[in-house]
């Protein structure tokens, strides 16, 4: 999965019984890349790893445990860094995947927040804070050899591999991204079952201070640190329960006291403050009863007040839960009584968007056009309370479960949203419902998700409940209102206008494209890539399969990448395992307030299925179709149209045919041109900037407005940007 040529796959079966090695000759015999080192003995883990460095030929090297696997893609990135900054050490992130399918990552950036891209152990100690494994760790070879260490026998053998390295490496740097996938067994590591053998630690921080005296002064500064770290480790295996038997813990407890009173460097350390400060002191002194005491406190208050603060948090969440229950149900309440009294208010429209997220989409560019050709008809906008802040200065609003939101609810003429009001909105009589809906529908929708796994279990009699509500559905081209009469058979008007929010994609200028370029960061000639994909909501916690930063190098040497999460994803697409970086050629736009601002700034969209590709279409620039999944997104989603048959432009399928397409050029070539054209005469007739003025006419003003315009001019680059 790493598309990357330039490394050897050493191997090593340490005469495992478990046919392993069958399976290593299988792919050794079709990847010139793969060499398989055979032991004739067990040997363990820090022998066997020996056995591949001494075969190892390469300028770095990397120790990954046969149970773990690295993240695809993530060779170009360390290739990358190290060619860029000549490491002797570079460490990598990683995830921990545990048995039930969670993933946590480490977060190692943050511990390095503004650490320069390379240093010593010395310039920042931080550093000897990482996970002391060898897995997450790039070395150079000729590094490693110079220093003679080697790994040792038993277990811990990274202990006296790690802190060694680290403190003789002249060049550290660290690469903010998850590379190394850690799996977490149900039952544990080897290191967590109670046994003997975890007084090998001992050993193997000997070898450590063995090694320290050994280089002499030169290293005494990093002494203190170094030898904190012990004690931190000594302490963490003492803890476990699940480690040192009970009848050895006064004996590992002595040890670990002879290894302080021994490496104690001559002006002491920073030690710890709180209890765990206080366990240092107990291991300075050897005492163990007063040790043995603290721990059985821990305990306890671990057994104790964990629950009992969990059980107030249940409270505290409860009590909440109530307070906006009871606020929630006044509210509704009111609401009942107020629609039955108050009269319909005919100058007031309620306005909403993405479940009350905020001012966005078809709905604002309604609001604004409202503004200027039916002033008597007041805008309000329900938006939620933690999302105030992206309702712009001046614009009124009211909070969503609030009594003036549900006064506003009660006496509005006009309701418009891009989505469904909630069940418990009435449509009052002389009141107008305006569905403007927020995309063009290639996955299915409606009635039509009930007959693919991804909807099944909804309640398809209450949506079509709530869309019997709507007088008028905007369509954007003749897709729209065949799937959406079919998806929501209801006595509605189709308003065949094109989309109020592309008016702002047709009608801008030149100097609207170099001021939203601007405001990315993009400089003239620039080549400037969005990434839009879509939300997959059968897929919790799904992540494109997308390197930003090898996206971006493929856009060539002015090449910028753009990356938008999806408004109901969490995570941002990127590199795996994490975001974007911030800054440089990749660049995270999820917070930026206006999609069509990216539109413009962009020379090139790259998307799954997102609606993104028919608006993005106006401006006839590049689309590339990226679509890592779309045999199991088609079956258990379900869509419209088969996409990659008519695509807006070029089409991958993996994340290399991607890049290659991208270096190639292939997504400008006159073949992409010649589809994206007819793309465009299927899905763009109508846009032609005056779809919120023509949806404002005859829905607030009570026209009566001709639909289908016909076909859109293009944008204000037509062409595109890209030539």
């Amino acid at each position: 999965g790493q598309g990357f040529e330039d490394l050897e796959l050493i191997a090593v079966d340490d005469c495992s019984p478990d046919g392993s090695g069958a399976i290593l000759a299988e792919y050794a015999a079709r990847d010139p890349r793969v060499r398989v080192l055979s032991l004739p003995a067990n040997v363990g883990l820090g022998r066997a790893r020996n056995a591949g460095l001494d075969a190892a030929t390469g300028e770095y090297v990397w120790f990954v445990d046969s149970d773990d696997w690295l993240s695809d893609r993530c060779m170009h990135a360390v290739a990358r860094r190290l060619a860029e900054v000549k490491p002797d050490v570079l460490i990598v992130d990683q995830q921990r995947v545990y048995w039930d399918g969670r993933v946590r990552r480490s977060h190692l950036a943050p511990a390095f927040a503004g650490a320069p891209e390379v240093f010593t152990a010395l310039e920042n100690r931080r550093v000897l804070r990482v996970l002391h494994v060898a897995w997450n760790k790039i070395v150079r070879r000729e590094f490693l050899l110079g220093t003679g260490v080697r790994f040792q026998p038993g277990w811990y053998e990274d202990v006296s591999f790690t802190y060694p390295l680290l403190v003789a490496a002249g060049r550290i740097s660290v690469l903010d991204r998850v590379c190394v996938n850690y799996r977490q067994r149900r039952i544990g590591a080897i290191t967590r079952t109670v046994g003997e053998r975890h007084f090998e630690l001992f050993d193997h921080w000997e070898r450590v201070f063995a090694l320290l005296d050994e280089w002499g002064p030169a290293v005494d500064a990093l002494r203190p640190a170094v030898f904190a770290r012990m004690v931190w480790h000594y302490l963490i295996v003492l803890g476990n329960g699940n480690r040192v038997p009970r009848a050895a813990r006064r004996r590992f407890f002595e040890r670990a006291a002879e290894g302080y009173a021994r490496h104690l460097p001559p002006g002491g350390y920073r030690m710890p403050g709180g209890a765990e400060g206080l366990k240092h002191r107990l291991l300075a002194r050897r005492a163990w009863r007063t040790f043995s005491a603290l721990r059985v406190g821990v305990r306890v208050r671990k057994r104790v007040v964990p629950p009992a603060r969990r059980a107030a948090g249940r409270v505290k969440r409860a009590g909440w839960a109530a307070l906006r229950q009871g606020r929630l149900l006044v509210g509704r309440g009111y609401y009942a009584v107020a629609r039955r009294v108050l009269p319909v208010d005919p100058g007031l429209a309620v306005y909403a968007a993405y479940w009350y997220q905020g001012y966005a989409c078809n709905p604002a560019a309604v609001y604004e056009r409202a503004g200027e050709l039916a002033p008597g008809v007041r805008g309000v906008w329900a938006v939620r309370r933690r999302r105030r802040g992206s309702v712009p200065a001046g614009v009124p609003y009211v909070v969503a479960g609030g009594l003036r939101y549900f006064h506003a609810l009660a006496r509005a003429r006009f309701l418009v949203n891009n989505v469904n009001f909630p069940g418990y909105v009435v449509k009052r009589r002389g009141t107008v419902h305006l569905q403007t809906h927020h995309g063009t529908p290639l996955k299915v929708m409606g009635l039509e998700e009930g007959h693919y796994p991804a909807g099944q279990g909804a309640d398809y009699a209450e949506r079509l409940r709530r869309s019997d509500r709507w007088d008028f559905s905007v369509s954007a081209n003749p897709l729209s209102t065949e799937a959406f009469l079919r998806q929501y058979p209801c006595a509605y008007e189709v308003l065949e206008y094109g989309y109020p929010r592309n008016d702002r994609l047709v009608t801008a200028d030149a100097g609207a494209v170099a001021a939203a370029r601007s405001a990315v960061g993009a400089q003239p000639g620039d080549l400037v890539a969005l990434y839009v994909p879509t939300h997959r909501r059968h897929h919790p916690g799904y992540q494109p399969p997308f390197d930003a930063e090898d996206v971006a190098e493929a856009l060539g040497p002015r090449g910028r990448l753009l990356v938008r999460a999806h408004y109901l994803e969490d995570g941002r697409p990127g590199p795996p395992g994490g975001r974007p970086p911030a800054g440089g050629r990749v660049v995270d736009v999820t917070g930026h307030a206006r999609v069509a601002e990216l539109y413009l700034a962009a020379d090139l969209l790259i998307t799954d299925y997102s609606s993104a590709m028919f608006d993005y279409a106006l401006l006839d620039r590049p689309i590339v179709i990226y679509a890592p999944d779309w045999a199991a997104y088609r079956a258990v989603r379900g869509v419209t149209f088969d996409v990659l048959a008519q695509p807006p432009g070029a089409v991958a399928r993996t994340l290399d045919e991607l890049i290659a397409l991208l270096r190639g050029g292939e997504f400008a070539a006159d073949a992409a041109g010649a589809a994206r054209a007819e793309f465009r005469r299927r899905f763009c007739p109508w846009d032609d900037g005056r779809a919120a003025e023509r949806v404002v006419r005859r829905v607030l003003l009570g026209e009566q407005v001709p639909g289908r315009p016909g076909v859109a001019a293009g944008g204000p680059a037509a062409g595109g940007v890209v030539g």
